[in-house]
C-alpha cells in the first residue's frame, strides 16, 4: 500500500487553514487595498495550482485569494458534502468569514458554476463575476467532443467513477495524471512551468485519503452534470445576477463548447463577453499574460 508523501503544503509559507466544518486550505497573495479582494475559485479536479502563474499579476490590482474546495488540492473532504451546491454553501462561509468583506469571484470550469450560485445565495458578498470557460448547459450537440463527454458521464457514475480513477492513477502515476488533464484542457506539459508540474504531482501524492478524494471528485462531477441537465435553476441564477460580469471563452475548449458560451452570453447581454481564440479550457494557464491583463483592465473599469 502506497503511504501519502509530505505535503508540499507544509514548506509553503503562502499556505494557510482554517475550519469551516473541516480544514479548508487557502492562500493569500498581499495586493493594494481599497478594492474588492478576488477569490479565485478552481475547476473539476483542480486546485489553488491552477492560479500560480496568475495571482501575483492579478495581486496588482488587488489583493487575490486562492481557495481549493473540499475534495480538491489540498483540502480534503472530511466526510463534507461535496456537490456543487454545498461547494457554493462552502464559498459563501468563505467570503463571510474568512475574508471578510464582499469580493469578486473569479471561477474556471466548476469553479464558475459555483461561483455563479454562491452569487445567487449571497448576492451582498459579491462585487463581481469573472467567470472562465465556467460549467454551463449545452448549447444542443453543436462542437461537443463525444470523447470526452463519454469519459465524463462514466467519470460520474457512482461507484464505477471512484474505481476507473484510481485504477488511471496506478496506471499513469501522480505526475502522468497530471499531463493528462492538462492535454485534456488543451495544455501541452511544455507550455508551463516544470515546477508547476512537479507541486501539481506532489499534491496528489500527498492525499491522506485518496479514495475519498477519487469519490469527492465524483460527485461533484454528478452533481455539475445534473445541474446542467436541469438548467432553470441554473438560468434563473445566471439571470439574477446584478453586478458586473465578464465571460471569458477559449474557441478550443474541448469540455465546454464554445458554442455553450456564446448561448449563454446572448441570453445575458449585459455581460461583457471575451472570446479567445486558440485557447483551450484553462486560460490563466495557456496565456496567463493576456488573461492578467484581460481580467485586470476589466476590473479596474467595474469593481476598483
Amino acid at each position: 500500500m502506497q503511504h501519502p508523501t509530505r505535503s508540499p503544503l507544509a514548506d509553503d509559507p503562502r499556505a494557510r487553514f482554517v475550519d469551516l466544518g473541516g480544514p479548508v486550505h487557502h492562500q493569500v497573495h498581499p495586493g493594494p487595498a481599497g478594492s474588492p479582494p478576488m477569490v479565485l475559485v478552481h475547476g473539476l479536479g483542480g486546485s489553488h495550482l491552477n492560479w500560480s502563474l496568475v495571482a501575483s499579476g492579478l495581486a496588482e490590482h488587488s489583493t487575490a485569494w486562492t481557495v481549493d474546495l473540499p475534495g480538491f488540492g489540498g483540502t480534503e473532504p472530511e466526510g463534507r458534502s461535496t456537490t456543487v451546491d454545498a461547494n457554493a454553501g462552502l464559498l459563501v462561509r468563505f467570503v463571510r468569514e474568512v475574508v471578510g468583506e464582499p469580493v469578486v469571484l473569479v471561477g474556471n470550469s466548476m469553479g464558475g458554476m459555483v461561483s455563479i450560485l454562491a452569487t445567487a445565495a449571497a448576492p451582498d458578498l459579491v462585487r463581481g463575476l469573472v467567470l472562465v470557460d465556467p460549467s454551463v448547459p449545452p448549447a444542443g450537440i453543436y462542437g461537443v467532443d463525444p470523447v470526452v463527454t463519454a469519459a465524463f458521464v462514466a467519470g460520474a457514475m457512482p461507484g464505477f467513477g471512484a474505481r476507473a480513477l484510481a485504477a488511471r492513477r496506478r496506471r499513469l502515476g501522480s505526475r502522468g495524471m497530471t499531463v493528462a488533464s492538462l492535454r485534456l484542457c488543451g495544455v501541452e506539459p511544455h507550455q508551463v512551468p516544470a515546477e508547476l508540474l512537479d507541486r501539481s504531482a506532489a499534491l496528489v501524492d500527498a492525499r491522506r485519503d485518496p479514495y475519498g478524494m477519487d469519490r469527492a471528485f465524483v460527485t461533484a462531477a454528478r452533481s455539475l452534470v445534473l445541474v446542467n441537465a436541469r438548467p432553470r435553476r441554473y438560468w434563473a441564477a445566471m439571470a439574477g445576477i446584478r453586478v458586473p460580469v465578464l465571460l471569458m471563452q477559449g474557441t478550443l475548449d474541448r469540455l465546454v463548447p464554445v458554442a455553450s458560451a456564446r448561448a449563454v452570453a446572448r441570453r445575458n447581454p449585459t455581460w461583457q463577453y471575451v472570446e479567445l481564440p486558440g485557447v483551450g479550457h484553462v486560460p490563466q494557464l495557456h496565456v496567463p499574460e493576456r488573461f492578467v491583463d484581460i481580467v485586470g483592465t476589466w476590473f479596474d473599469e467595474h469593481c476598483a
